[in-house]
């Protein structure tokens, strides 16, 4: 990497790169609780060391400034806000009537779970993924059934027929689909989301996609929600996404709920109030319109960065460890790594964290299948991800 390139990669990181330490943050101040050491460099959570735009900072100023944080309403602004978001940036254009509020995409889950499936139904997921995915099923005493992903000349895709033989077999209820996909990094075709839809259609199941990583899309692949695909079902689909992780906001617990079916949408506000008197947050509100109506050319800059980011890292560990298999990142901010050729499952933990100081995302927490396998947290100045791999490296040709 040149000089020129070093200083236009790390332009928007010198900007907006804050020091988290000490500021309760999970990702660095809970290393020591979720790890047991606190001296680990902090690539897990999925949040990022960002802060967020100037004007989003500015608009909660003022309301602070206001200084009442009572009971408020949310403001057609608002509503108009995401409906023009998402035009502009993934060409769906949705209806206002399909919108409600949640207080995060993983509360939301939990609730449409126990809102449209009963206990010992049978929801399913595809792995590896997200593992609060597994949470949702299991801690709502529904059957978990899982299809795993393939792995086909290097890329993750999905298995149609044992997803379809499963939900057959399973009398499977629900997908949880996750688009674009965490961990693994896959921006599905408007193929694939078809052929998933179809199946979903055919037994009757009902499809929820978790949407919240679809702002972050490498520049050769196009996102494309399952609520812009023709062949989808809008009856038997509920997409979830936020403003939370394209904008560093999860504390501010806000998320979206978009329903287009009248039916459904009866069902889910009906189950709903035994549940959440509120579902909105005040500062969650004014900080996703602000991102909304200012914060694309941050994003526009966030996106480069993490996408020179991943080329760092790769070509890192493509001079300091080259067997390491490093997944292509086609969305999300997290890159997904095999250090299998280097490093036994049995030996992940003393090698990554006792060794190399690394709080990292461990393979096994997003399936079994993953058990060699690292996920990295790209959203932090670069200086981090170079320094995890030189620190990889080196925990390796000393163990």
């Amino acid at each position: 990497m040149t000089k020129k390139e070093w200083i236009t990669m790390t332009t928007f990181a010198d900007n907006y790169y804050v020091d988290r330490y000490q500021t309760d943050s999970l990702k660095w101040d809970g290393v020591e609780e979720r790890f047991g050491d606190k001296e680990l460099l902090p690539l897990w959570v999925a949040d990022m060391d960002f802060q967020v735009p100037k004007e989003v900072q500015e608009k909660m100023q003022e309301r602070i400034n206001h200084g009442v944080f009572g009971y408020s309403l949310v403001p057609d602004e608002y509503v108009n806000s995401v409906i023009s978001w998402q035009k502009r940036r993934h060409n769906v254009l949705i209806q206002k009537e399909w919108l409600r509020f949640c207080t995060g995409v993983v509360n939301a889950l939990h609730y449409l779970i126990q809102g449209f499936t009963k206990e010992e139904e049978a929801v399913m997921i595809f792995s590896p993924v997200y593992y609060p995915f597994y949470d949702v099923v299991n801690e709502n005493n529904r059957q978990l059934v899982v299809s795993d992903l393939m792995i086909e000349k290097g890329q993750y895709s999905i298995d149609f027929n044992d997803m379809e033989e499963k939900i057959k077999h399973h009398h499977v209820k629900a997908l949880i689909f996750c688009s674009p996909h965490n961990p693994v990094g896959r921006v599905w075709t408007v193929e694939e989301m078809e052929k998933v839809a179809l199946i979903c259609q055919k037994y009757h199941v009902l499809l929820i996609s978790d949407e919240i990583h679809q702002d972050f899309i490498h520049k050769n692949h196009v996102f494309t929600s399952f609520l812009g695909i023709e062949k989808v079902d809008l009856d038997q689909l509920i997409v979830l996404n936020s403003a939370s992780k394209s904008f560093n906001l999860a504390s501010l617990l806000h998320s979206h709920v978009l329903i287009p079916s009248d039916e459904m949408r009866a069902t889910y506000d009906e189950f709903i109030t035994t549940k959440i008197s509120n579902p909105t947050s005040l500062m969650g509100v004014i900080a996703t319109q602000a991102s909304y109506e200012f914060g694309e050319k941050w994003l526009d800059e966030l996106n480069q960065t993490i996408d020179d980011n991943f080329d760092l890292m790769t070509q890192t560990f493509k001079a300091l460890l080259p067997e390491a298999i490093v997944y292509e990142k086609q969305g999300t901010y997290l890159s997904w790594v095999d250090l299998s050729y280097y490093v036994t499952q049995d030996k992940m933990k003393e090698i990554v964290q006792d060794k190399a100081k690394l709080a990292i995302d461990y393979g096994e927490w997003f399936g079994k299948q993953s058990g060699t396998f690292i996920r990295i947290n790209l959203a932090t100045h670069p200086n981090n991800i170079k320094l995890a791999v030189q620190h990889l490296e080196k925990a390796i040709k000393n163990s």
